[in-house]
């Protein structure tokens, strides 16, 4: 079987959008600041961590990065982005370049740092159907460990097998490391620390299934 697996957040639902109005909501003018430090900061707290659910290392990195920039925050309103996370929005080519993918008979999945819970909300949102999810709580760490890969590898034996994914450290690096072929969406427009690594790049999801084909 042939296997396309994506990371979510980042790459089909626009993380960097639901972070920022979420700290926007509970620090209004502070939301660009913070998310620059809401991302110092969720590495630090997965590494300490790497069993601790989804929804509490983002209140944790939340709670880091307004101490960090000072900024207050009440109790409560730390879960605010794990409470916005199912309403974050899909980037608009998403539905129908994975429905290309799906027409040319490539089965989807889904390795992400996230909840089962939370992924549940999202994928009501998604608009193309996948085949198999593993999470965080599937795979008892958080990427760039290679757990995902492994529980995906050892459940599927996919007989070809693309990774795609915006995050050059969280995933790119896992997967060069497991031999994986991948795409990179650099929705960024960010250099690779290491370009050797990316076998192919893309800027979004548009033509994803001629790099994924072509790779």
């Amino acid at each position: 079987m042939r296997w396309v697996t994506f990371d979510c957040f980042g790459t089909l639902v626009d993380s960097r959008h639901g972070l920022l109005t979420s700290a926007e909501l509970i620090a209004p003018g502070q939301g660009a600041r913070l998310l620059e430090a809401y991302n110092r900061h969720e590495h630090a707290v997965q590494a300490e961590s790497p069993t601790l659910r989804y929804r509490h290392v983002m209140a944790e990195t939340l709670s880091r990065a307004c101490q960090e920039e000072k900024v207050e925050l009440n109790e409560d309103d730390a879960t605010v982005a794990a409470a916005t996370l199912p309403y974050w929005p899909v980037f608009p080519e998403v539905g129908a370049e994975l429905s290309t993918l799906r027409a040319a008979g490539w089965n989807l999945a889904l390795l992400t740092n996230c909840d089962r819970d939370l992924i549940a909300e999202t994928l009501r949102r998604l608009p193309v159907p996948f085949d198999a999810v593993v999470t965080a709580e599937d795979a008892g760490d958080y990427k760039p460990s290679n757990a995902h890969f492994e529980v995906f590898k050892r459940a599927h034996e996919p007989a070809a097998w693309v990774h795609v994914a915006q995050s050059y450290f969280h995933d790119m690096v896992p997967a060069h490391r497991l031999g994986i072929r991948r795409v990179w969406i650099n929705r960024m427009g960010r250099r690779a620390p290491d370009e050797t690594i990316i076998q192919k790049a893309l800027p979004d999801l548009h033509g994803l299934l001629t790099a994924v084909r072509d790779g």
